[in-house]
């Protein structure tokens, strides 16, 4: 199975290579904890 925080991560990731300013997501609170880890 995926693991959430890796897959969630790398999804946010390809988003902002591919040229998004800003990403609106409900997964950006889970986010946030993890960048501040």
């Amino acid at each position: 199975w995926l693991d959430y925080d890796k897959a969630m991560m790398e999804a946010l990731t390809c988003i902002k290579r591919a040229g998004a300013d800003m990403i609106f997501t409900y997964a950006a609170k889970d986010a946030a904890i993890l960048l501040n880890k």
